[in-house]
Parts: C-alpha cells; sequence; structure tokens
C-alpha cells in the first residue's frame, strides 16, 4: 500500500522550458538529513536526491504535484500516483520548513518588503525590454519564456508590452522577416508570441485578435522550429473557410465579433498545442475569451426579432433552394452550440424563443428531407431541444394529431430517420433512439404537475408512434402461417442476415425493453394484443449473436417483473421453446449465449416463479435433465418435486380427515336415536347444516377432477387456470362460499378437520392474492394458481 502511495513521476524542466520525464519510482523523506530521494522502480537507482532548504520555495498544484526550483534553470517536478502520497510528502517539507501544510506554496507571508523589493528590482530589468530589431528577437524570446514559471515576472511583462505598443511593433517585424526570408527571426517570433498568449492576459488579447493584428499573429504561428515547412494556416482563414451570411447581418459589430470568435477558436483548437498538464492553466483565460464572444453573439442575435423571422420564413419555404436551407439548417446548428454557454436563466430564454418562432414546425420539414447534411444537422438541433425541454417537445408533438397525419407527426418522422439511417454503423439511429428514450422516460414526468402529461403522452405514444416503432421488428418476423394451434410457438425463421438490419433491430428491441421496464400498463397491453414476444422470440434463431442476446434480453426483462399475466402469456403461448432450442443449439460451447439463458432459468429458479417452474418441467425437462455443467436445471425439477410432493400431502390428509369424520358423525346420530328422542327442529338444523357442507364439498370434489390436467396426444400436460368467484358466477358456476360475501354464512367445518385445498396451494396464498388486488386494480377478482396434474 505504501508503494503505491509513494509512487512518483520525476519530471524537470529542459532549455526549451518543456518538462522531461526523468523516470518511474518510490519518493522517500530522510528525517535525519531532511532530504527528499526519489529511487527507480525498474533498476533501484538513484533518480534524485534534493535537500531540503529553508529558502527553497515549494509549491504544491493539482493535489498530486509539488514543483520546486533547485537553482536558477534547474526546475524540478513530482508526480504523485495518489493524493494522500503528495500530501504525507508535502507535510513533511512543511514540517522541515516550519510552514503550515495547509499552504500551496512554503513562503512566508509576512516577508512582504523583501518581495516587493524583489519585484522592483525584476521590474526594473524587464520593462527594459530589448529594441524591437531582428538581432533581438533570441533575447526578447528567452525573455518570454523565463518568465512563465513566476506570476509576478509574467504581469510585469505583460504591462511592459502593453505600455509600449511592443507587440504592434512585433508584427510589423514579422511582415519585414516573412518578405525577406528570415527563417530564424521567423523562428524566434513563433516563440515570442506563442509566449505571450502563455501570459494568459484578456488585455493582451485584445491587442493580439483584433481585426489589424490577428492574421499576423496566425502567421507567427506558422514557423514552428520543429516543422521543416511552415503551415498555412493564413491561407485556410482567408480562402478555404468561407463566411456565408444566411441572412446578411447589417451590425458591423456582430459581424467582426463572429469572425473573430471563429479565428480564436482556430488558434486555440489547431495551431496551438495541447497543453501539459503542468500549462493547462496558462490558456484559461483564452477559453474564457471565447466563451464571452459566443455569449455576446447569442445575445446580440436573440435580440434581432426581424434577422431571426426572415431565418424561419426562409427554412419553412417551400420555394428555398436546397442550398440555401441547407445553409439554414447549419446556421441554427451552430447558434445552439453557441447558446450552451448561455446561463440556465438565458438559455431558457433562448429556447423559449425558438420555440416561439416555431422551430419545431420547421424542423419536421427539415428532417424529412433527403440532404444527408441537412437531416444531421436537424438532428442536432432536436438533440439540443430535447436535452433542454422533454416537457416542451412532448407538448408539441400531443397537439399534432388534431392538425396532421400520423405519418407527419414530429415523433413519427424521428422514428422513420432512425429506422432508414444509411450509415453503416448507425450512427444517427443511436442518437436518434436516445433522444426518444428521454422523450418516453416517465422519470421526465415525475414532477405533480405533470402526472397528466405522462399519461396522456404515454397514451398518445402507443396508439400513434408505437406501431412506427416496431413495424421493421414485425415486418421482419412474419409467422409461417396463420394457423398455429394453441401452445405452438413454431414461425418462420426470417432473421436478418444483413448486419444493418440486424442493428437496428437490436436498437428497437433495446427501446422496447426499456419500456417493458418504465411503462408497466401500455407495454403489456401491447405485447399481449399484438403477440409480439412470439416475434421477438424468433430473433433467437439470428446468426448474428448480439442480436439473439437482444431478444433474449427482452424476455429476461419481462419475467424479471414476475407478473403472472405476462406468465400465463407465456405458458399459453409455449414461448420458452425458442429459448430451449437456442440453448440447445448452442451445444456446449460456453459463451455469453449459453450463460444469458441459464442465468434467465436460474432467476426462475431462485425467485420460486411457481407456474413457470411446472410448466419448464412438465414441457421442457426431458431435454434438459441431460445439462449437468451447472445445477440449474435440476433445482427446478427438484423445486417441481418437493412441491408436488407437499401438495399430496396436504391432499391425502384431507381425504383420510373426510373419511374419519363421516364415520364418527354417522356413529354419533346412530347413539343420539338409539338414547333420547331428538326434537325435529334441532335434527333438521343440525343436519341441514352438515348436508350444505357435504354437499358443497363434493361439488368442489367434482369440479377438481374436472380441472386436473389431462395429457395431450405429444405425451405433454396441457394447464388449465382455475377461475375467480366473479368469473365462474359469470359462466353460470356457483361461487365458492366466502367470509365477506352477503347472505347467510354456511356453518364452518368440525374441529379436526383440514378444509381441502387445490392441488397447487401455497401457504401465503391468500396474501399473495391480496396484494394482487392491491396492485393491479384493473382485475375485478383475484386469480388462482395453475393446477399441474400429477
Amino acid at each position: 500500500m505504501s508503494d503505491t502511495r509513494r509512487r512518483v513521476k520525476l519530471y524537470t524542466l529542459n532549455e526549451d522550458r518543456q518538462w522531461e520525464d526523468r523516470g518511474t519510482g518510490h519518493v522517500c523523506c530522510s528525517d535525519e538529513e531532511t532530504s527528499l530521494t526519489v529511487t527507480a522502480e525498474s533498476d533501484g537507482s538513484l533518480l534524485l536526491e534534493s535537500k531540503i532548504i529553508t529558502s527553497t520555495a515549494y509549491q504544491k498544484q493539482q493535489d498530486t504535484l509539488i514543483v520546486w526550483s533547485e537553482a536558477e534553470n534547474y526546475d524540478l517536478a513530482l508526480s504523485f500516483q495518489e493524493k494522500a502520497g503528495c500530501d504525507e510528502i508535502w507535510e513533511k517539507i512543511c514540517q522541515v520548513q516550519g510552514k503550515d501544510p495547509s499552504v500551496e506554496i512554503t513562503q512566508d507571508p509576512m516577508d512582504e518588503s523583501e518581495e516587493e523589493r524583489l519585484e522592483d528590482l525584476e521590474s526594473a530589468h524587464v520593462l527594459d525590454l530589448p529594441a524591437c530589431e531582428p538581432e533581438h528577437l533570441e533575447e526578447i524570446a528567452e525573455l518570454v519564456t523565463s518568465v512563465l514559471s513566476s506570476p509576478v515576472r509574467r504581469e510585469k511583462l505583460a504591462l511592459a508590452l502593453l505600455s509600449s505598443g511592443f507587440i504592434r511593433k512585433l508584427l510589423l517585424l514579422f511582415r519585414s522577416c516573412e518578405d525577406s526570408h528570415h527563417r530564424q527571426a521567423l523562428h524566434h517570433l513563433y516563440e515570442i508570441v506563442r509566449g505571450v498568449l502563455f501570459l494568459n492576459k484578456a488585455s493582451l488579447f485584445e491587442v493580439l485578435f483584433s481585426d489589424d493584428c490577428i492574421m499576423d499573429v496566425v502567421g507567427c504561428l506558422e514557423y514552428e522550429p520543429a516543422l521543416a515547412q511552415p503551415r498555412r494556416h493564413r491561407e485556410f482563414l482567408t480562402h478555404t473557410a468561407r463566411f456565408r451570411e444566411v441572412i446578411p447581418i447589417t451590425d458591423s459589430e456582430l459581424r467582426q465579433k463572429i469572425h473573430q470568435t471563429y479565428r480564436v477558436q482556430y488558434i486555440q483548437d489547431i495551431i496551438l498545442p495541447t497543453p501539459s498538464v503542468f500549462e493547462e492553466n496558462f490558456l484559461s483565460t483564452l477559453s474564457s475569451f471565447i466563451f464571452f464572444n459566443k455569449v455576446e453573439i447569442v445575445s446580440m442575435l436573440q435580440e434581432d426579432e426581424k434577422f431571426l423571422t426572415e431565418v424561419f420564413a426562409q427554412l419553412t419555404d417551400e420555394a428555398t433552394e436546397d442550398d440555401k436551407r441547407r445553409e439554414l439548417v447549419n446556421f441554427f446548428k451552430e447558434f445552439c452550440a453557441f447558446s450552451q454557454t448561455l446561463q440556465p436563466q438565458n438559455r431558457d430564454a433562448f429556447f423559449k424563443t425558438l420555440a416561439n418562432l416555431g422551430i419545431l414546425p420547421a424542423l419536421e420539414i427539415v428532417l424529412g428531407m433527403d440532404d444527408v447534411q441537412v437531416k444531421a444537422a436537424a438532428t442536432d438541433i432536436f438533440s439540443y431541444l430535447v436535452e433542454f425541454s422533454p416537457s416542451m417537445v412532448r407538448e408539441f408533438v400531443m397537439q399534432e394529431p388534431q392538425q396532421a397525419d400520423d405519418d407527419v407527426l414530429l415523433i413519427n418522422v424521428v422514428i422513420k430517420q432512425m429506422i432508414c439511417d444509411s450509415d453503416p454503423e448507425l450512427g444517427g439511429a443511436v442518437q436518434l433512439m436516445g433522444l426518444l428514450r428521454t422523450l418516453i422516460d416517465p422519470e421526465n414526468m415525475l414532477a405533480p404537475a405533470s402526472k397528466a402529461e405522462k399519461s396522456e403522452f404515454l397514451s398518445f405514444f402507443y396508439k400513434y408512434c408505437m406501431h412506427v416503432l416496431t413495424a421493421p421488428l414485425l415486418a421482419n418476423t412474419s409467422e409461417e402461417d396463420h394457423d398455429l394451434t394453441e401452445g405452438s410457438a413454431r414461425v418462420n425463421p426470417v432473421c436478418p442476415d444483413n448486419f444493418q438490419t440486424a442493428q437496428l433491430l437490436a436498437l428497437i428491441l433495446e427501446l422496447l425493453t426499456f419500456c417493458v421496464e418504465h411503462h408497466t400498463y401500455h407495454i403489456k397491453n401491447y405485447i399481449m394484443t399484438k403477440d409480439l414476444l412470439r416475434r421477438v422470440l424468433t430473433l433467437m434463431n439470428s446468426k448474428h449473436t448480439f442480436l439473439a442476446l437482444c431478444a433474449l434480453r427482452f424476455l429476461r426483462r419481462i419475467i424479471g417483473l414476475k407478473d403472472e399475466h405476462y406468465n400465463r402469456y407465456i405458458m399459453k403461448g409455449n414461448l420458452f421453446e425458442p429459448v430451449i432450442n437456442a440453448l440447445l443449439d448452442n451445444g456446449t460451447r460456453y459463451n455469453l449465449l449459453n450463460s444469458a439463458v441459464v442465468e434467465l432459468f436460474e432467476f426462475i429458479r431462485v425467485e420460486d416463479i411457481r407456474s413457470l417452474i411446472a410448466h419448464i418441467v412438465d414441457h421442457f425437462y426431458p431435454a434438459l435433465e441431460s445439462i449437468e455443467y451447472v445445477q440449474t436445471f435440476k433445482g427446478l425439477k427438484g423445486r417441481y418435486e418437493q412441491e408436488k410432493e407437499r401438495q399430496s400431502r396436504g391432499l391425502s390428509r384431507y381425504r383420510r380427515d373426510a373419511r374419519s369424520f363421516e364415520e364418527d358423525e354417522d356413529m354419533w346420530l346412530n347413539e343420539e336415536e338409539e338414547e333420547e328422542d331428538v326434537s325435529d327442529t334441532g335434527f333438521d338444523k343440525s343436519k341441514s347444516d352438515y348436508g350444505k357442507f357435504m354437499e358443497s364439498e363434493k361439488a368442489k370434489e367434482s369440479q377438481d377432477k374436472e380441472n386436473q390436467p389431462k395429457r395431450s396426444t405429444t405425451g405433454s400436460f396441457k394447464f388449465t387456470f382455475a377461475h375467480s368467484a366473479a368469473a365462474n358466477a359469470s359462466n353460470g358456476s356457483k361461487p365458492p362460499p366466502s367470509s365477506s360475501s352477503s347472505g347467510s354464512r354456511p356453518a364452518a367445518p368440525p374441529a379436526g378437520h383440514t378444509p381441502r385445498t387445490g392441488l397447487v396451494d401455497y401457504p401465503d396464498d391468500d396474501d399473495e392474492e391480496e396484494e394482487e388486488e392491491e396492485e393491479e386494480e384493473e382485475e375485478q377478482a383475484p386469480r388462482k394458481r395453475p393446477r399441474l396434474g400429477s
């Protein structure tokens, strides 16, 4: 543990002011000699031995860096693997120097007079800048790079550059050096301009990025010393990158701000090298400069209502040429991207302005265009809107059915774009699928005021849009014939061999799986009405394993709900058959498909889903009993046998107790007749209660015999389900007596008599039925468990 905490990288600053990696090792601080030593982890050699001197200024940066200077031009840095190790060494350094470990630099804050004296000495030298001539450029470059490690010296140099107009003099010198092809001077100018940018001063940026200076700044940065030939950035900015005004911008200040922002962004992203870990804060002010420029551009455009109104008018005008519309859409894309720099309240106002101007109807038009670039840009705009306010988009689409056909609804246009994505990797489809999931996610509708929104939008989605989403799935899983017998899962394995189609179906299944998890009622109704699960499981035959796994995941999510409605649907359709076939076809290969199928059945066993256990064992155990590398299927059989044995004991005990009760009752009646005259009223009442009880029990027994499963011609069992009291009553059957029913209450069975239970009976059956009544209010009567024949 200590080795990891003390593991460091040692860096030194070279003559070119670049940090060089000197090796990786372990640091320790000797208490006797008060020195830092770093031992190489590769060969145990000594990488560093540095005595901690009281006058040395150590600086702690970014929680894992300690930086200091041991000589005028010899800077060192330790980069720790763990923050704890950095803190430990920092405390020891502070202890030796007598400093507070909470500070980030070991210099005495009380010694201000000496610091001011040193600053004055430095400023006297810094302010005396060398003459801006070619022979002094090397000296100027060394001066600029040498001050970067000292905040005080950076500030003094920035003031000197501004006060003397030195930057414009340098840029004039650049032009003459370039005209004379003075390559060495141009290399020095590159170092100078790069160093000036790293001074990180906004006042300098105002000069460097002004209209009359910025292109010369870009020119200086073309002559990097490490390159054999200079870059051609100015040619790109002036000829290749063309500024297009989709609508003429009359505000000259706005136009200048747009030009400046683009060029500065180009300097930061393209020209300047990626800053190292020690330089990442040098350009923070440059990022802020770009940020505030974008804020200003968005604000100026947003305030120009005439401009935006004209843009929307041309965007939705059918007469607008395709090239013009492409430019308009790209403008809005960049406009929305700039808006991400706004503060939250300003961003809200921005998107509300776009919504009021009709951005969503405009997107309906451009998303349906054939131009790939236009559709990609429109998708990006739509993603900004959905990310900003899913409720705003939902509100718009729910108003559409009153005035539009299903095919042109915005959400259906989005689904069709997902389905028709021409990208082989389906990059656009993946993006659109994520947006759809955001729109249908109930987590976005949890506010109290949004309860109606949740119900209304989901009803809208399943009524107007779900059939569009599932169309490719249903088209690729058509049934072999329409005369499928009950309990058969025979479907034509029309599994797509095309990889792109398989990817699309996988995306659709991912979205449907999300619906199963979050849309309990609506998706359940859709699955059972369309027999969707049967069609999905056809994809278990696909040669694309990832698609078969998607189908299996869909089934797994359904079973994971432990909903008896789903369980009965699965058993009635014999929908485990394609899963079992896929497991058997996979053979002895140990792969993800094998593991996923086994996990599905293991879940059923662990959760003790008894109806599914009975169904699996009755129909498929002969095919599964040979699988012994896992105990899952034997475990299912074991649970099945235990349940049968428990139920058999309960049934035989009832029959034995019932016979004993009849014999005792007859003996009691005979003895009563012989010993005394019993009044007719009393005996008739007793006989009446007893007779009613026995008639009720006989009726139940005959009904149970009829409900017991019978073997089919294939030797498998078919299941019958006991109906609820209400269902029996509706079919003309007499409902069993209930303590809560109206009318006279039947006599309770005598003591010692065990009431007869169904063949599948559970000790907590009553509790489970009560819970099911609460959870599924749409059911008018409680369900009973399926009964398995012996």
